[in-house]
């Protein structure tokens, strides 16, 4: 091969991997959720979130410069009943209207291998803000990326459940939170 030919696949290489350069960035809300698990009594419960939104910046060829924000609306909870979603929604717990708003701001995407990445940010309900970082695995098909995980939040941590329900006897300090994310390329998105 002279140098003719290495430079015309050179060039050929470059042009073809960044035609295939992608960046998730458009949320698919009817395809995401977000749920989590609670113990009260030891007794296992279950509930979602029906409202997010994400604003995402991910491309897996480029890591390291990822961005993502999750805002939760936590008045949108199902903890599967109207009683336990007002309750949930005191001031003793999420006391949405002064704070009707959870948040996730990432700071980090480090590749694990085998499309799993740990995902590091600041986790902010009720006004207070913890370090947090979770494994995500990413399963892309085309134009879409589905996020997927699971982490454990520790409710004393953000005040959640004061007074009374602070006695973790009752209710649990650990609540797992599960969380899968469709995202499309905006290319995609506007099909």
């Amino acid at each position: 091969m002279n140098w003719r030919h290495g430079l015309i696949l050179a060039a050929l290489a470059t042009a073809l991997s960044s035609a295939h350069a992608i960046e998730f960035n458009q949320l698919q809300p009817g395809k995401s959720a977000l749920a989590f698990v609670s113990k009260q009594m030891n007794v296992p419960v279950e509930g979602q979130f029906k409202s997010f939104r994400s604003k995402l910046a991910f491309d897996p060829a480029k890591p390291a410069a990822a961005k993502a924000e999750l805002e939760i609306d936590l008045a949108s909870i199902d903890a599967g009943s109207k009683d336990a979603n007002d309750e949930v929604a005191s001031k003793a717990w999420f006391d949405t209207k002064a704070f009707p708003v959870a948040k996730f701001v990432s700071t980090s995407f480090k590749p694990l291998g085998g499309n799993r990445f740990e995902v590091s940010g600041k986790m902010t309900i009720k006004g207070r803000t913890q370090d947090l970082a979770t494994p995500v695995t990413l399963r892309q098909e085309g134009n879409s990326a589905t996020f997927e995980g699971s982490l454990v939040l520790k409710r004393a941590d953000y005040a959640i459940g004061e007074g009374m329900w602070a006695d973790f006897g009752t209710v649990a300090n650990e609540v797992q939170v599960k969380f899968r994310l469709v995202a499309t390329a905006a290319a995609a998105a506007a099909k």
